[in-house]
């Protein structure tokens, strides 16, 4: 959320909705990569299994590690990149528009 938020303020700015989505997920890569990495680093000791009866939970972590990773490199990856392709269509039909109004 906080990756399309930012996109959005720097779209307006710059009007280029590529150059947009590729500044925001720089700058948001740290505050997200961290958050993700305080969560995996937290989620170990349960996917290890350690402790009695933690061999029932370690699959639990497992996944929930698994979801953290695939979903922070969708964060910085596609997300962008559908942020880009979405207002690139939108710019274009934003351009035509006005040129079919004056044909009339």
């Amino acid at each position: 959320m906080l990756v399309i938020s930012f996109a959005r303020e720097r779209y307006d700015e710059l009007g280029d909705p590529v150059a947009a989505a590729v500044e925001a997920g720089f700058v948001r890569i740290r505050p997200v990569l961290m958050t993700a990495l305080a969560m995996i680093i937290g989620m170990l000791p349960m996917s290890l299994g350690l402790g009695e009866g933690g061999e029932q939970n370690a699959p639990l972590g497992r996944a929930v590690i698994g979801g953290l990773i695939f979903a922070t490199v969708a964060t910085l990856m596609f997300v962008p990149v559908v942020f880009s392709m979405i207002h690139k269509k939108q710019g274009a039909k934003a351009a035509a528009l006005p040129e079919t109004k004056n044909a009339h």
